[in-house]
């Protein structure tokens, strides 16, 4: 409890550009000027664009893994053991993705995730081995950390448009486009190409939109803090509370690091984040990456018939980025980020226990995508705002290194599983559903969001 004389810590971060989280609460800041409508549809477009084609290559590797094993002469074992070093290689460089964020720039960032989609779609076209693709695919962790930057600079671009989250909604949406389009894509050049040649194909859209990033401002937000970094250490801190003040930045003398994401007043909602993309991330790996494996073995349903329903499902998770961007807009992105995670633990857990009819498991399966995917679109943009300025990036992008991490544990605990007897259907419910559900649960330890009042609409001015 806090004494008469320090005021209480505030847990309810508002989502403005300058959201107040410290162990005080100072007094009200003003909020920066908004950027004019051109500048939110150019931003908007071109990291669309950037998610997309960074999905494109992320995926690519799955969808040729087995053209690539059959190559190389690989065996099951040896696919596998690819994967998981791939997977824990992707996750050591995308923990490079927050501090760039948070001591180089948002712009910068943004060039640098879309070079490292372009360069590790071109470099596996060159691998030769094992070895030399788990090198070259860890840079693939560039292309997965392009989405928290993609949250980031347009936290800081949107400002208090009062549809900010549906419009990052349509940005998000990328991930089924990318899916889908790699997909497309890749059906019509393997063929001719072959898997070297899809991935130099892929290359070439990435490389073109870092082109593109270069033509985006810096946010203002980073140039107010860079600025204010810059009088500090010549020593005129007063001038450099006052560049914080007149941004709307929380003023904060600390150096940005990996210490302030988990000191006291951050801790908890750290960890609470990072839990929840862990636990949701099996369910992401259970349902979605192996969901046909499921479909197949736990329901019976035909491989034909579960390929469609995985192009249906990635209709389905586009619709539920919108619509919980939308919703989150109106009620709040952590309140949506639990209803949506819950309901999507409830039609799963009713898909594999439930109906065998092949119309009632497509139906549970749609709908339980629709409720797992489509909260990260409320997810994403609800850790740029419940962190403060000096660490925005790397606090989000800390959680978001889990992922990798919950998709290894889920495949490592549906094995154990499998190996010891246990039914598919039981198997995927303990090893998914139980994560889905555990994901919603977590997310009440973290930070409340409280939406603040906006202009109905950005000023037209530049």
């Amino acid at each position: 409890m806090s004494s008469s004389t320090t005021p209480p810590t505030t847990t309810t971060p508002s989502n403005t550009p300058t959201a107040v989280i410290a162990d005080g609460v100072g007094e009200q800041r003003p909020d920066p000027a908004l950027p004019s409508r051109k500048l939110v549809v150019r931003a908007s477009v071109i990291c669309f664009l950037a998610w997309v084609f960074s999905v494109y290559d992320f995926t690519l590797f799955g969808t040729l893994l087995p053209k690539i094993s059959e190559d190389f002469g690989w065996s099951n074992a040896t696919a596998a053991n690819v994967v998981t070093g791939v997977t824990a290689g992707t996750f050591v460089v995308s923990l490079c993705v927050g501090p760039i964020l948070d001591r180089f720039g948002r712009r910068p960032a943004l060039m640098i995730t879309s070079a490292g989609a372009a360069f590790t779609s071109a470099a596996t076209a060159l691998v030769m081995g094992p070895v030399s693709m788990v090198a070259v695919r860890a840079f693939s962790g560039f292309g997965y950390s392009e989405e928290v930057v993609n949250t980031v600079y347009l936290k800081e671009i949107y400002g208090k448009h009062p549809r900010r989250g549906l419009y990052f909604s349509f940005v998000q949406s990328g991930w089924p486009v990318g899916a889908l389009v790699g997909a497309g894509v890749t059906a019509l050049t393997l063929p001719t190409f072959g898997w070297r040649g899809s991935f130099v194909i892929a290359a070439v859209p990435a490389l073109v939109i870092a082109v593109l990033m270069r033509t985006l401002p810096e946010s203002p937000v980073f140039l107010g803090l860079k600025k204010a970094r810059a009088l500090r250490a010549e020593g005129r801190t007063a001038e450099a509370v006052a560049v914080e003040r007149s941004a709307g930045i929380e003023s904060d003398a600390r150096k940005p690091g990996l210490r302030e994401v988990f000191a006291p007043a951050l801790r908890r909602h750290t960890l609470c984040l990072s839990a929840a993309w862990l636990l949701n991330w099996m369910g992401i790996q259970i349902f979605s990456v192996l969901g046909t494996t499921v479909l197949v073995e736990a329901k019976g349903v035909s491989f034909s018939s579960a390929l469609l329903v995985l192009v249906l499902a990635n209709l389905a998770g586009f619709f539920g980025y919108v619509f919980h961007g939308w919703l989150g807009d109106r009620v709040g992105r952590r309140t949506t980020i639990i209803i949506g995670w819950t309901c999507g633990g409830a039609a799963m857990t009713a898909m594999l226990f439930g109906p065998t009819t092949t119309g009632a498991v497509i139906a549970l399966y749609a709908l339980g995508l629709f409720f797992l995917t489509g909260p990260y679109s409320a997810m994403l943009f609800y850790m740029s705002e419940s962190f403060p300025e000096q660490v925005r990036g790397l606090g989000a992008n800390v959680a978001h290194t889990m992922g990798p991490i919950g998709a290894i544990v889920g495949s490592a605990l549906l094995g154990a599983l499998l190996g010891a007897g246990v039914s598919m259907t039981m198997a995927a419910f303990v090893a998914g559903a139980v994560g889905i559900f555990g994901s919603g649960l977590v997310m009440l330890g973290a930070r409340r969001d409280e939406r603040a009042t906006a202009p109905d609409a950005l000023p037209t001015a530049a």
